[in-house]
């Protein structure tokens, strides 16, 4: 896995001050994307165990609320493969943050077995992460006045309350 950048101090990508790691690869491809470059799986730098000690030691001020993963594309299943292991570390050692992660996929493509984005780990990624903003960016329904996402179809679910209830709930700050 590649990454793109890593923000040690973000404030645009999910609630309070958060780390927030852009990962490499999409294949999605939606047309208007603020991050052309990381379709790429080469691009940026790789991920290493280094990378994963920075991001955790990135993690540790009371200040930070979270970690939120964007891309790229989180649910590449090869992208999965190499945050899962990042996502478990931070239950662990930080079980009070909050993990975000947004897909240009939806909750259903990402849940379907034999779907692109499901693979062996998914279920455990999905169960690492607190809310998910799904769906691909659609330029004609962009609005600047949404809170965490760039365009109207996209959702914020609340992951929690989701597998509790077995239907796809909406966070709700």
């Amino acid at each position: 896995m590649h990454y793109g950048a890593i923000k040690s101090c973000d404030i645009a990508n999910g609630p309070g001050v958060r780390v927030t790691l852009f990962v490499s690869g999409c294949t999605n491809h939606c047309p208007g994307c603020f991050q052309k470059e990381t379709w790429d799986f080469e691009y940026g730098e790789p991920y290493t165990e280094k990378t994963q000690a920075d991001i955790i030691r990135m993690l540790e001020p009371n200040y930070i609320e979270g970690l939120t993963l964007l891309g790229g594309e989180p649910f590449e299943p090869q992208n999965q493969r190499g945050l899962v292991p990042l996502l478990r570390e931070v239950r662990e050692k930080y079980p009070e943050k909050t993990i975000w992660a947004f897909s240009g996929n939806t909750y259903e493509e990402i849940t379907t077995p034999g779907a692109h984005p499901n693979c062996e780990v998914t279920d455990e990624m999905l169960s690492l992460i607190d809310v998910l903003v799904d769906g691909r960016f659609v330029q004609a329904l962009y609005d600047i006045s949404l809170r965490f996402r760039g365009s109207s179809n996209q959702r914020l679910i609340d992951m929690k309350k989701t597998r509790e209830t077995g239907v796809v709930t909406l966070w709700d700050e």
